[in-house]
């Protein structure tokens, strides 16, 4: 019997399972996929948002700005890559200027420090490759990017280091109440818990609605990208929005925490909660809208494109508590955007949640910051050279798009919860995400996990499940 299972190993569930880890509780989470930060959390736009978007006095307010203000922190704590570069909302037309002014006063009203509507003029000072007919533009100082894989990584490890346990390619399939909690079926076997976190993305409405007879339904919203070389990086220097729509934040155009500019997303309400593919009409939209806010866009230079779900929920609002109807069923439900930036928030609600109705003790021995992954490009020369003289695995370029060393996808594959298939070391590396998209590093680095994790290449998947790259009658001889 746990005291709490979590479901989903998101940047929610991520979260609140390292805020819970604060406190002398047995506590885990059960995630589907054969890694964390595999659903929504891996596929989005990056961005920290200021706040000014949501309506004020809602959670999902409260939690933007909370979230955003303890970003900062948080990533120096847990060392994931976060900077506040701030943020650009445009218009291009003197009609479209009191919608700016109503951004501005919900920012108010929210507690967003430091906006600013600057004229068309100022905020072509600012960024030279906004549209040329740019009238008018919000400015956000308090507006940031950071890494989505990192911040879920980072969350999730630090939660494991504390005590929470973590099970993968473990999907929960009922829910029955039981004396004393629930019953959790899994393809695995039966967990019993007292209370359940359910942070499950966009399957959040199917586990809330095996336990409540007041249903939820949460619509998966599909946003396409487009991402372009390091070598179009500078093409803006803050995340550049177009004006909002009842779908969301419309197209964006900014740089990533690596060097990279993102174009997107679009939103298209869909039935399939796991349909990511991309579409040529959706690309199209992205390119034909990122070009009426920025322009010359140097598309020449996508090196791939993605697609990402949000959990929209109807009410258009987080839901977070326990269900009414449903004791000690927590719902951490409806976390779409900006959600990424609330997760801080998030979490900690959650945690404040279950350490009230279970009467939590904090621990005297927890441990608040842990240690990413070494970048040997961060020591000086000397550094470096005594680092490979000791361990000359960091000697070994195996991506070359994006200088990834043999060292780097070694301590990715041992630390804990470490990578288990070739995108779990691209999450935590960076490995194969650059110009060529692994197609010269994806065998080396194969080679290496099923030497590291005593297996077959055959066995090696680009992300779990049955995503075997190697196939065909011959593949026991490998």
């Amino acid at each position: 019997m746990y005291d709490v299972i979590i479901i989903g190993g998101g940047v929610s569930g991520a979260a609140a399972a390292r805020e819970l880890s604060r406190y002398q509780v047995r506590a885990c989470v059960l995630e589907k996929e054969e890694d964390i930060c595999c659903g929504t959390s891996k596929a989005n736009s990056a961005i920290v948002h200021a706040g000014y978007d949501a309506a004020p006095g809602s959670l999902m307010a409260r939690l933007n700005v909370k979230g955003n203000e303890m970003m900062e922190q948080l990533s120096k704590d847990l060392d994931f890559p976060f900077q506040r570069i701030g943020s650009l909302v445009i218009c291009l037309n003197e009609e479209d200027v009191p919608k700016l002014r109503e951004l501005y006063e919900k920012g108010q009203k929210n507690g967003v420090k430091g906006l600013r509507i600057l004229s068309g003029e100022e905020a072509k000072a600012m960024e030279p490759n906004l549209n040329d007919q740019v009238y008018a533009a919000l400015y956000a100082p308090t507006a940031g990017i950071v890494c989505p894989f990192g911040l879920n990584i980072a969350l999730a490890e630090n939660a494991y280091e504390n005590g929470i346990e973590f099970h993968f390619r473990t999907e929960v399939e009922d829910i029955v109440k039981i004396d004393g909690g629930y019953a959790l079926h899994t393809n695995k076997r039966t967990f019993r818990t007292r209370y359940i976190v359910n942070a499950a993305g966009v399957y959040a409405d199917r586990f809330h609605n095996m336990v409540s007879q007041k249903k939820i339904h949460i619509t998966p919203r599909k946003g396409e990208y487009c991402l372009l070389d390091k070598s179009a990086g500078q093409h803006v220097s803050r995340t550049i929005f177009s004006l909002p729509t009842k779908y969301g934040k419309g197209v964006l155009v900014t740089p990533t925490v690596h060097g990279n500019l993102l174009l997107g997303p679009t939103a298209n309400d869909i039935e399939n909660k796991d349909g990511t593919n991309t579409t040529r009409e959706g690309l199209d939209e992205v390119i034909k809208k990122a070009g009426q806010s920025v322009k010359d866009l140097p598309m020449r230079q996508v090196i791939t494109s993605f697609a990402g779900l949000r959990a929209h929920e109807d009410g258009s609002e987080f839901i977070i508590g326990e269900v009414e109807d449903a004791e000690g069923f927590i719902d951490c439900a409806g976390i779409e955007s900006p959600g990424l930036t609330s997760c801080p928030a998030v979490g900690e609600m959650v945690a404040q949640i279950l350490k009230e109705n279970m009467g939590l003790q904090e621990k005297e021995e927890f441990i608040s910051t842990r240690k990413g992954i070494l970048d040997p490009n961060s020591l000086s020369k000397e550094e470096h050279a005594e680092l490979i003289k000791r361990e000359p695995a960091y000697g070994n370029i195996i991506c070359r798009c994006e200088m990834i060393t043999e060292g780097e996808i070694l301590d990715a594959i041992h630390r804990p919860l470490g990578a288990k298939s070739l995108d779990g070391v691209k999450r935590r590396t960076r490995a194969g995400m650059g110009r060529c998209q692994s197609g010269f590093c994806s065998p080396r680095i194969m080679e290496i996990l099923a030497r590291e994790l005593g297996t077959s290449m055959s066995d090696i998947t680009k992300s779990g499940g049955d995503s075997r790259i190697v196939v065909g009658t011959n593949k026991d001889r490998l």
